[in-house]
């Protein structure tokens, strides 16, 4: 059983038990978190889909972790100009466990 749901203007594809990475939400370690954002769900028979959400399906679970990733290094060049820049950025997450996906 899986389903794909919107969360900060992407698409994830979630199973029950799952931990993944979503754009930084609002909420403490152990908060709970409901998508209401359902685009497909699917219970390994049928597929349903959503124009553009699919009614009465829930998909709930909790906030495991709240932190930042991996730094990346923009760099940027010109050739024989003397020019460089370096910058980095860490994007904040938010790690979600699903528990749950009801119909």
């Amino acid at each position: 059983m899986y389903a794909i749901v919107d969360s900060g203007g992407k698409q994830y594809k979630v199973e029950e038990g799952e931990i993944f990475r979503i754009e930084k939400i609002q909420g403490d370690i152990g908060a709970p978190v409901s998508f209401d954002k359902v685009l497909m769900f699917s219970d390994g028979d049928t597929v349903k889909a959503g124009r553009p959400f699919v009614e009465n399906i829930a998909v709930t679970g909790h906030i495991v972790e709240q932190n930042k990733a991996k730094k990346v290094l923009v760099f940027k060049f010109k050739r024989r100009k003397g020019y460089r820049r370096k910058q980095g950025h860490r994007q904040t997450y938010t790690a979600v466990k699903i528990d749950s996906i009801k119909a």
